[in-house]
């Protein structure tokens, strides 16, 4: 009997752990991809402004 209660309690420990590692990677995940997509729209953002400013001189 004690091993059945240590069984499931080891199976809801892991489950849990299990469910928070998940979600710190997706967390990463995405703030990586948010990252990415910021320095794509500067770099556009950044040759645009050149180029009017270019035009200006």
């Amino acid at each position: 009997m004690s091993r059945n209660v240590w069984t499931v309690i080891g199976v809801i420990v892991a489950v849990v752990i299990a469910w928070w590692l998940v979600d710190v990677l997706f967390h990463l995940a995405w703030m990586v991809a948010r990252l990415s997509i910021v320095a794509v729209v500067a770099v556009i953002v950044f040759f645009v402004i050149r180029a009017l400013v270019a035009k200006r001189d």
